[in-house]
Order: C-alpha cells, then sequence, then structure tokens
C-alpha cells in the first residue's frame, strides 16, 4: 500500500471556518462512519465535490463542511474536519467517530477507487487513534437512509479493498498533505500548537520562521491556523537545532516542545486568562464589601489606575475605588461622558480586556 494521500483545506479552496471546531483526541475514538450524498448520481470529480458539500453545510448553518474526509469517485481523498475537529455527520456520535463521505448516491456504484481510499482512510484512523475503530454506516447511529444499500452493504462486509493507490490531485499537483507529515497537536502554557491549531500565536510562530530564515514551505505566507507548511518549516528549525528524526512523533517532525519554541521566540507565550463576568452593579459602591471589588481594585492597579489606594486594593469599597475607577473612565473615549467611578458593563469589559 503506497503512502496515503489527502488533498488540504487550503489545497481544496475550502472557506474559512465560520466558528471553531472542537478539537477532539483521537484517544475519544472510537468509531468510523461511512456516509454518502444522498439521492441523486454524483458525476463531480475533484475539487468541486468538496467545495459544494462545504457551501452547503455553511448555509445550513454550520461552521463548514460536516465530514472529516471526503473521497470522489476518482479516489481523491479531501480533508474537511480533518483527524482532530469534531464532526456534524451524525447527532450523538460526532465525538465519538470520525466520518468519510463517499460521493456517490442513489443506486450509484462506487468505484474501486473510491473504496480502496476510504479503506486506507479507516486503516490510517486505527493506527492513530491506537485503536480498531467499530466499522458504522450513518443509519448506525440516526435514522436516516444513508449511507445507501449498496455502502451499507459494504460496510456490514467489513470494508473489503484492495491496496491503496493514491489518485493525482485535481489540478495536477502535489498532495497537500500525506501520514509522513505529523498531524498532531500539542499544548504548551494554555496555547495549542500542531496541524489545526488556530490564533495570533500560529501567526506569530510564522512570522518569525520567516524572519530566521525558515519559511520556504509557505506559499502564501503564515497566518493564524498552523497548516502542513508550519509544520514543515518548524521542522527545518528544529534540524538546525540539531534534533533529529522528522517522521510523525520524533524530536524534529515540526510540531513545538517547549525547547524548540523557546529557541524560536525566546520565551514561551502564555494564554490569555479569560476576563471575569460582570457581576452586577449591585456588588459596588458604598458601603459594599465583596470579592468583586478586590477583583476590580487588583486590575485598576494591574492598568495602572490605583494611585488612589493607600494600603492596596481590598473587598470593602472605598472613595480610593470610586477615584481609580473614574480615572479609568476619562481615560477612555467611550466612558468619558459618565464618568461616576461606578463600574458597569463596559467599564468592565474595558478594564479586563
Amino acid at each position: 500500500m503506497t503512502s496515503l494521500k489527502i488533498i488540504s483545506r487550503a489545497s481544496w479552496g475550502a472557506k474559512p471556518w465560520n466558528g471553531n471546531p472542537a478539537t477532539i483526541p483521537l484517544n475519544q475514538r472510537t468509531e468510523w462512519f461511512v456516509h454518502y450524498d444522498g439521492a441523486h448520481h454524483i458525476t463531480a470529480t475533484g475539487n468541486a465535490v468538496p467545495q459544494a458539500i462545504d457551501r452547503q453545510h455553511q448555509a445550513q448553518g454550520w461552521a463548514g463542511i460536516g465530514y472529516n474526509f471526503v473521497v470522489d469517485q476518482a479516489g481523491n481523498i479531501f480533508e474537511g474536519r480533518g483527524w482532530t475537529r469534531q464532526g456534524a455527520h451524525c447527532p450523538g456520535h460526532n465525538i465519538s467517530g470520525l466520518s468519510v463521505q463517499i460521493a456517490i448516491g442513489g443506486d450509484q456504484k462506487p468505484s474501486d477507487r473510491a473504496l480502496a481510499a476510504a479503506r486506507a482512510l479507516y486503516d490510517e484512523a486505527c493506527r492513530r487513534a491506537g485503536r480498531k475503530l467499530a466499522k458504522r454506516g450513518h443509519k448506525d447511529g440516526f435514522a436516516t437512509e444513508c449511507p445507501g444499500p449498496i455502502l451499507y452493504a459494504w460496510v456490514q462486509a467489513g470494508m473489503p479493498a484492495d491496496g491503496y493507490e493514491a489518485a493525482p490531485d485535481p489540478d495536477g499537483s502535489p498532495s497537500g498533505g500525506s501520514a509522513s507529515i505529523a498531524r498532531y497537536q500539542v499544548t504548551i502554557n494554555g496555547l495549542t500548537y500542531g496541524y489545526g491549531a488556530y490564533g495570533p500565536h500560529v501567526t506569530k510562530v510564522g512570522e518569525t520562521l520567516v524572519k530566521r530564515g525558515f519559511g520556504r514551505h509557505y506559499k502564501e505566507g503564515p497566518g493564524p491556523r498552523w497548516t502542513d507548511a508550519d509544520t514543515e518549516n518548524f521542522s527545518d528549525f528544529q534540524v538546525s537545532l540539531g534534533f533529529k528524526g522528522t517522521d510523525p512523533h520524533e524530536d524534529a517532525d515540526g510540531v513545538p516542545g517547549e525547547t524548540s519554541l523557546k529557541a524560536l521566540l525566546g520565551s514561551l507565550p502564555s494564554a490569555a486568562k479569560p476576563m471575569p463576568p460582570f457581576p452586577g452593579r449591585q456588588y459596588f459602591g458604598p458601603g459594599k464589601d465583596n470579592a468583586h471589588i478586590t477583583t476590580l481594585g487588583k486590575q485598576l492597579v494591574k492598568k495602572g489606575f490605583g494611585d488612589h489606594y493607600v494600603t492596596g486594593p481590598g473587598p470593602k469599597w472605598s472613595d480610593a475605588d470610586r477615584k481609580n475607577v473614574e480615572a479609568f473612565q476619562r481615560s477612555r473615549k467611550e466612558l468619558a461622558g459618565d464618568a461616576d467611578g461606578l463600574p458597569g458593563p463596559l467599564t468592565w469589559k474595558l478594564l479586563f480586556s
């Protein structure tokens, strides 16, 4: 069996996520669901297949394409939610189950290449999850005709298929991903790194890699979503540090560890603490005594508005609290017209942002 090739979301032209599907550890996956498209035969192949599903699912209000992978009749494998993101394919089984849609409909017969590709994905999913996943049709988890009688019989027969031979990408270019590229995630100081991770900290890693001369795998430059290009560039950086082994889970596989990340950035970024919810106006003002006043005072000091405290913030409301809040309010144009020294929801939001 040759290497499994998966066409990435970037390569097939996925729309940006409408939201951010949750990340599910692979060790929580126990099932593999097979789907089809519905009543009508599907004649399209290539990028048009996942693009059509992506449009349809976003129009339904979903974050984007709901299947983890899609396989067309040519044997192309397209990344949907991928290995790590929660699917939207079978209610009650979207956390426990990974899914593949084979792009056929009605009584359409799946090609040998499509079945071989779907079976290869299943084998890889079992390897990554560290267990044999239960083979399911959509109808095993939800009352539906999906995946149709032909595919369901195939699932019940154990999903037999000959050795997998990857189809070429629709545009003839190299595949957008393979099993030889590390596609797992790590969490360092509350921030996630590795394939599919998202946030400004990912952009910072990419920009620093480019600045340090390790950006050759980018086609459009670094961004907030961690892609295979980020992994390959970070792997090059790890090799430059003397780390050995570029296969997944080896020291230079392109997924950061604390040592390599600190070597790149100079320090280890930390996730910002979530803003505490505004407790309500009734907790502030003369005669009030509670922990919310201490929280407010400490944040005022942190923001540089603690000049009126003599002994520091505490739980009992004082005129120093009022004057410090007023000073903060006057510093913000959104609040300057109503600087009464008492925190409301907007004062709280701006103070803790």
